[in-house]
């Protein structure tokens, strides 16, 4: 763990869908609000854009312990088993509002043909902004650290097999044939 690293969470879930048919970042990017709040009751809203380069973005906005979060992250790698998504976010804190950086990876690996290991991997940095207002506050790093972890890590175990089950769906729905008009 790095000296400014907060969390490094990784947990997977089993996806009932051929890898072929699995697209990460047009589920991504294509994730309706009401998806995206179903896999979590702390997912508050989500919305796709793009950054002034033309690169893709997901903006989601959720909570964990208690901080209102805007995350703004952009593609960093766009594989259809994996994608890369880093995001200068936006904390709400009691205090104010401090930037915290995080890394959000997404993966699968086939583990047969009808069946993958989805790996939902959220790793948090802070910033030099979050360090400045942590010392402010008279806050050691390491006790904020400490006191984050166990909230960021039973965030992303929460979510993980939510995150997949949708992924499974729109890997099945997006394999069906249209239906004639």
């Amino acid at each position: 763990m790095s000296d400014n690293q907060i969390v490094d969470s990784s947990f997977t879930a089993i996806i009932n869908a051929s890898i072929e048919k699995i697209d990460i970042p047009t589920w991504c990017f294509t994730l309706p609000e009401k998806e995206y709040q179903g896999c979590s009751p702390a997912h508050i809203a989500a919305g796709f854009t793009t950054a002034p380069d033309g690169t893709r973005m997901s903006i989601n906005v959720e909570t964990i312990g208690g901080s209102l979060m805007v995350q703004h992250y952009v593609e960093t790698l766009g594989e259809r088993d994996h994608l890369i998504l880093d995001s200068d976010s936006d904390v709400f804190t009691p205090t104010g509002r401090v930037a915290i950086h995080v890394t959000w990876e997404l993966s699968v690996k086939a583990i047969d043909k009808n069946h993958c290991e989805f790996t939902n991997r959220v790793q948090s940095f802070a910033t030099p902004d979050m360090l400045a207002s942590l010392d402010r506050q008279g806050i050691p790093f390491e006790i904020f650290r400490t006191q984050r972890q166990p909230m960021s890590i039973a965030h992303n175990k929460g979510e993980t097999p939510l995150f997949a089950a949708s992924i499974e769906r729109h890997a099945l729905r997006s394999q069906q044939p249209s239906k004639a008009a």
